[in-house]
């Protein structure tokens, strides 16, 4: 048996394995139903510290797609948490239970910490506003899927930019590949972390363009990848009222962009892209939320060895 494998951030894997993961995925989207036992008798416990809609769900749906159960909490006060039940120790008992653990926690480093102690894979998903693995799994899907490559996009990124934990993930990842260039679009406020933008240039040699407004630039992206301007981050209304409209996404934003452009969004939205988008070809963000289905059965199956 090979060492026991968790997935707490992207970088826990190499790029050959991504990309083994991704062409996977692929080929579950193409036919499911060959997996639909390839996790027979396997469970998958879920630990949700914190609520989610499509990362837990999207767990449960994968692990049933392929045969496999499901145990675990979305709420800790349901739970021996509520009791002062240690990380430590919860992890301890649930891999006499579970064959694979996903955790999601609003402290950083938890489920890295579940790692340390449990006998069962752990994959992370989302601590914090530090990483959120699986969501990047899913966006590298839906980039191949819609663009047909992973390499050679000018990709931008918009919106908060500071604290979401979807966008350092993704945007570190990307930055293994051969992205041509990053866009980084926010208000001051909200700029992607100077730590992070000088990893990316001085470790990956990327290059980086800042700006201010979607208009400047919406000729020549790529991809799209929108998050909400978060109005609890600024100290006053007036700041967040003077901004908040910049960011929002309608079809005259759009106007100019390319044909083959794809807009995406890890969701839930907000006010951020209007819904009249919604029926644009190049937005893909509910098709995004569907591919997080296939992609989670591929990594399920790789962290338990079946695949």
């Amino acid at each position: 048996m090979q060492k026991l494998r968790h997935l707490i951030e992207p970088e826990d894997f190499s790029l050959d394995e991504l990309n083994h993961l991704i062409a996977l995925g692929e080929e579950i989207h193409a036919a499911p139903e060959k997996y639909s036992e390839a996790c027979k008798g396997k469970i998958l416990a879920t630990l949700f510290y914190e609520p989610s809609t499509r990362t837990k769900f999207s767990f449960e749906t994968a692990m049933l797609r392929l045969g496999g159960s499901i145990i675990g909490f979305s709420d800790a006060n349901t739970s021996s948490v509520s009791k002062g039940e240690s990380i430590a120790d919860t992890i301890r008992v649930m891999s006499a239970y579970a064959d694979v653990a996903v955790m999601r926690h609003p402290k950083e480093g938890a489920p890295k910490l579940a790692s340390l102690y449990s006998s069962i894979p752990i994959i992370n998903g989302g601590d914090g506003g530090h990483q959120h693995p699986t969501q990047t799994l899913t966006d590298l899907l839906t980039i191949q899927t819609f663009k047909g490559s992973i390499d050679n996009q000018v990709v931008a990124f918009c919106g908060d930019l500071k604290f979401g934990r979807t966008v350092h993930s993704l945007i570190r990842t990307l930055a293994r590949y051969n992205i041509k260039k990053f866009i980084l679009i926010s208000p001051e406020e909200l700029k992607l972390p100077e730590l992070l933008k000088r990893t990316l240039v001085d470790v990956y040699q990327v290059e980086l363009m800042e700006v201010k407004t979607i208009e400047e630039v919406v000729e020549e992206i790529d991809i799209l990848y929108m998050t909400r301007i978060q109005k609890e981050r600024f100290f006053n209304e007036a700041d967040y009222a003077r901004l908040k409209d910049s960011y929002i996404i309608d079809k005259a934003k759009i106007q100019k962009a390319k044909q083959d452009m794809i807009i995406m969004h890890p969701l839930p939205r907000v006010n951020e892209i209007a819904y009249e988008v919604d029926t644009d070809p190049r937005a893909v963000y509910f098709e995004q939320a569907k591919l997080g289905v296939y992609i989670r059965m591929a990594l399920i199956m790789k962290l338990l060895e079946v695949a």
